[in-house]
């Protein structure tokens, strides 16, 4: 049973080899962090991490902080395209129970509606424990764009396996569930 005011743990890891070796300054995990301070309304807190397109680094981060720090949704930027260092979502994969292969389809489908190369895109949305892990594009507009297309059935997703009830403020995105959810007890 979820708690109405649990805290929702979110792990923001930036994948790229330059920004990790501070070769440039690292413009995904700010721009997830600016997402989520006006989405949510639920109380929640996240842990970053800024890490090189290593796949086993990728694979020990996710399960660090899925498996060790309890995060409830892990959200990954860059390092999903079709380039030899590209190897978040085989990472992903690798670390993963179960597929959520919608995930994966909508993030292209938003993506879709701005660049022709989003066909490119090997995005996964996966569950590792009580967690959902996806993998985001890079760019600050796209990493927006990709939130505001797919977010709504996140919070649903996230209380279905096990995580806290989120809640949203819906002039930015407002959450989906079926009018057979019912919100936990305060």
């Amino acid at each position: 049973m979820t708690a109405a005011n649990q805290e929702l743990i979110i792990g923001l890891v930036s994948t790229s080899d330059r920004a990790s070796q501070g070769v440039y300054e690292d413009r995904g995990i700010p721009a997830l962090e600016e997402w989520f301070r006006a989405a949510l309304a639920s109380p929640w807190r996240s842990i970053t991490r800024l890490i090189p397109d290593e796949r086993a680094v990728i694979e020990q981060t996710l399960i660090d902080l899925v498996d060790h720090h309890g995060c409830h949704l892990v959200v990954t930027t860059g390092g999903t395209g079709p380039a030899p260092r590209d190897v978040t979502p085989d990472a992903t994969l690798a670390v993963a129970e179960r597929v959520m292969p919608g995930f994966g389809e909508a993030m292209r489908a938003v993506s879709l509606k701005y660049v022709p190369t989003a066909i490119l895109s090997r995005q996964v949305g996966v569950i590792r424990g009580r967690c959902l892990i996806l993998n985001l594009p890079g760019q600050p507009k796209a990493i927006k764009e990709t939130l505001d297309g797919i977010f709504a059935a996140v919070p649903y997703c996230i209380e279905l396996i096990g995580g806290p009830y989120v809640t949203t403020h819906e002039e930015v995105i407002k959450a989906f569930r079926p009018k057979s959810a019912k919100p936990p007890a305060p």
